[in-house]
């Protein structure tokens, strides 16, 4: 009675914990701490200095190396009908002596091609001490070159053609253009002539800004937008899907929920609906005005005082193949990790384990991961790596005991430690943390410097430690606050380091656990490029709201349209206690998300809501599980070509204008449709691209176009295109007990004569592919992919619904 009494004394202490963090949540314009670096006003200073490119002083077309000329400017006043203006005009040299620094500088640029349909373009402010240096972002640290394009030159333009597009760089004035194989212009660099006649506003183009305050230089890589022009990506956003007309600024934080315009996961790559992408290779703080401040162009205002810009051509598809290829491929996470996570903050003992594992094989809710939030340490939130000795008996055996029954367990960690910590005197002692100016700690926690090997050691040792007692996964929570002015053994200060930290925590912790497990699984909130090659990230700490819910889709889909293939949420919200309505509605589209878990304020547990309650959670989580070989498949063929698992209509249907517009349904993977409900109503309007559906649920076929659906028994909407085979499995509690030898492969078919599908199973190495002929005999299986080794049954939509 005691300890029961103290458990629920502390979970109101951590609720109320919970809702103080949020009355207190960081917002921009405060000038607090680690609050995100937006570099704009520094483009629109009248202190500083501009420097616009102007024209190519010099250039070989062989290597695509040259130089540009960039000539000086500055802001003034000029006073028309009672308003002040500002007004970019050009300025003579304020060096001295004036014989040392050239007033029209030529420095270097270059144009580089990594693929057919990949263009690198390169241009430095100054020197470059180290321009060769091997990047993180990129896979193997450095970018490939290709030699499809071919070089012709055309009046004072040096033109590239590749199979895929051509590129025009324009010698007087400067500009850079980029065509698709049809000759469509698709973006090009903006230049100061293009705007001294067409508008009245300071439009600053392509150029370079040198700070009064330090000297120090960022670039602003500006480009024309086109009228219709949309923009999609930039990581886990949750503001409107399409950014043009936004400014999003690229900085690494904790918004402390999801409505906020602040990024766990920002991510400077960016696709256009004119057929185009851009990576922004830094690591600088970013901020991109996509038409906000003047509508025709988009700045990309880098940080960095080198601009690496990489442009990829093509579809959707395409250009995430060709980004991905680049900064990395997410590789397939093992399969019980695409189960249930059964989480809350938090269980804290060896007993609240036991009693919840049992409890989900009780009520039959099929799961495969039990999650100890940050109470498996001897006091709450003080990560020493250590189970608490007073309340886990034996942590080994529990771990073992949990994966017989199909549970793999997940732990809690951050890199942050207080001065309690019995770890904090030895990470000061031997130096691992982030230093300030003076060598000591920038804030009162010493922060983990992953930028020092030999903090990675010890840090790799103590997780290693973990997962050698069979921990299936580490939490790799927070990572966002690495202090923005402190310095790193890199060498760097956190200008360059504050958004490379989550990208080193995250490789930490992977490679550690492939190297123990030859798994890649991690569960990770904070992002930058290239973190996709380090799965499993998930959407932060929603609020337990049907908007909160909405803006998670949102955050979905962009960052999917970022290059990650794997990503997930937590289920109803994590702030509060969810309302059984919201945790109903929310509970099918976590289940239809690449990975899923229910995890927050307690009660997260569906049995400790309404009977009815839980027989719906388990309907929706029996679906999924059913739908195994499905997700698995999709999951294979996702990390071979760069697509997300959750993904944006126009991926699927980049030719369809209806399908651009779309931001609160999504495919799951290539072959379903998914309308989450978004409030009380078990209805609502949906947009189906062009062609044939047949609802999961109850069977019923719609064209494409605008349909009022309603909901089945399972509170969402799903539809099937027209065509397709869905593999699915017997029910099992566990991908552990699943029985593979047998699928079954349901064919969704409206006088279609032919309908496709994938299959991939565990343990092999390439997909499968499944075609089933529909005549007057019925089903019939092409070729069998398994020569009998597996059984397949083939079965209509119609006759799985009746059965």
């Amino acid at each position: 009675m005691k300890n029961k009494l103290l458990k629920t004394l502390l979970l109101i202490v951590m609720a109320i914990a919970v809702i103080r963090d949020l009355v207190f949540a960081q917002l921009q314009g405060f000038t607090l701490q680690n609050e995100p670096i937006d570099i704009s006003p520094d483009f629109s200073s009248f202190k500083n200095t501009y420097y616009l490119a102007d024209q190519l002083a010099n250039f070989d077309p062989l290597t695509g190396k040259g130089e540009i000329q960039y000539d000086r400017y500055e802001y003034s006043t000029r006073m028309a009908f009672n308003n002040m203006l500002g007004k970019l005009n050009p300025v003579v040299p304020n060096e001295f002596p004036g014989i040392e620094y050239a007033a029209s500088p030529h420095l270097p640029f270059s144009v580089e091609f990594i693929s057919p349909r990949t263009v690198r373009i390169k241009a430095k402010s100054g020197t470059e001490v180290n321009p060769d240096e091997k990047s993180l972002m990129l896979v193997n640290g450095v970018a490939p070159v290709s030699d499809a394009w071919k070089y012709s030159k055309s009046d004072d333009n040096h033109v590239y053609t590749s199979e895929f597009g051509k590129v025009v760089i324009s010698s007087k004035p400067f500009r850079i253009s980029v065509f698709d194989n049809k000759g469509k212009l698709l973006t090009s660099t903006n230049h100061h002539e293009d705007n001294a006649l067409t508008t009245y506003t300071p439009v600053l183009p392509f150029s370079f800004v040198r700070r009064a305050s330090d000297y120090s230089r960022s670039f602003s890589a500006t480009f024309n937008l086109s009228p219709d022009e949309k923009i999609f990506g930039l990581g886990e956003s949750y503001t409107v899907f399409n950014k043009r007309g936004q400014k999003v600024v690229l900085w690494v934080d904790d918004p402390n929920g999801v409505q906020n315009e602040t990024m766990y996961k920002p991510v400077p790559f960016f696709m256009s609906s004119r057929g185009y992408g851009v990576f922004m290779h830094t690591s600088s703080p970013v901020t991109c005005d996509f038409g906000k401040y003047f509508n025709g162009v988009s700045s990309l205002m880098i940080g960095d005082e080198a601009l690496d810009l990489f442009i990829f051509i093509g579809e959707p598809k395409d250009i995430l193949d060709e980004y991905t290829d680049l900064t990395g491929k997410s590789p397939l996470p093992p399969l019980w990790s695409f189960g249930f996570w059964m989480s809350r903050i938090t269980y804290f003992s060896e007993d609240d384990g036991r009693i919840v594992v049992d409890k989900l094989r009780k009520y039959e809710v099929p799961a495969d991961v039990l999650h100890f939030d940050t109470g498996w340490f001897e006091t709450d939130w003080r990560c020493d790596y250590q189970f608490s000795p007073s309340r886990f008996k034996d942590p080994e055996k529990m771990i073992t005991d949990f994966k017989e029954k199909g549970i793999h367990t997940c732990l809690w960690q951050l890199p942050y430690f207080v001065p309690k910590n019995t770890l904090f005197p030895e990470i000061l002692e031997k130096g691992l943390y982030v230093k300030n100016d003076k060598g000591n700690l920038p804030y009162e926690d010493a922060v983990l410097d992953f930028s020092n090997p030999e903090t990675v050691d010890w840090y790799q040792a103590k997780i290693k430690g973990l997962l050698d007692l069979g921990v299936g996964a580490i939490k790799v929570d927070f990572g966002e606050a690495a202090p923005a002015k402190g310095i790193y053994a890199s060498g760097k200060s956190g200008f360059y380091e504050h958004n490379l930290y989550p990208l080193r925590y995250n490789k930490a912790v992977s490679d550690i656990t492939y190297e123990t497990h030859g798994e890649r699984i991690i569960w990770a909130r904070s992002t930058w490029a290239g973190s996709q090659r380090y799965p499993v990230h998930w959407g932060g700490d929603p609020a337990n709201t049907y908007s909160a819910m909405s803006t998670t889709l949102r955050g979905g889909l962009s960052i999917g349209l970022s290059g990650f293939s794997f990503w997930s949420h937590d289920i109803g919200g994590f702030v509060l206690k969810t309302p059984e309505n919201i945790y109903r509605h929310w509970t099918p589209f976590g289940m239809l998300t690449s990975h899923v878990r229910s995890h927050g304020t307690p009660p997260t547990e569906p049995w400790e809501y309404s009977e009815d309650f839980l027989n719906a959670f388990r309907e929706a989580d029996n679906m999924r599980y059913r739908l195994m070989p499905y997700i698995y498949a999709q999951a294979k063929d996702c990390s071979e070509r760069g697509l997300p698992m959750l993904r944006a209509l126009f991926i699927e249907f980049p030719d369809d204008p209806g399908s651009w517009l779309i931001d609160d349904q999504y495919m799951f993977g290539t072959n379903i449709l998914v309308a989450p409900l978004f409030s009380d109503d078990n209805n609502r309007n949906i947009y189906l691209p062009p062609g044939k559906w047949i609802d999961y649920q109850t069977g019923k076929m719609y064209e494409g176009g605008w349909h009022m659906i309603e909901a089945g028994e399972i509170p969402i909407i799903m539809l099937v295109r027209n065509g397709s085979v869905i593999p699915h499995i017997k029910l099992a509690q566990s991908t552990k007990f699943m029985d593979w030898s047998e699928i079954e492969l349901v064919v969704y078919n409206d006088h279609n004569k032919k309908s496709d599908g994938i299959i991939f199973l565990p343990d092999e190495d390439t997909l499968k592919k499944v075609r089933i002929i529909t005549d007057k005999e019925g089903l019939k299986l092409v070729q069998d992919p398994y020569n009998n080794k597996v059984t397949l049954i083939l079965n209509s939509c119609t006759n799985r619904l009746n059965n």
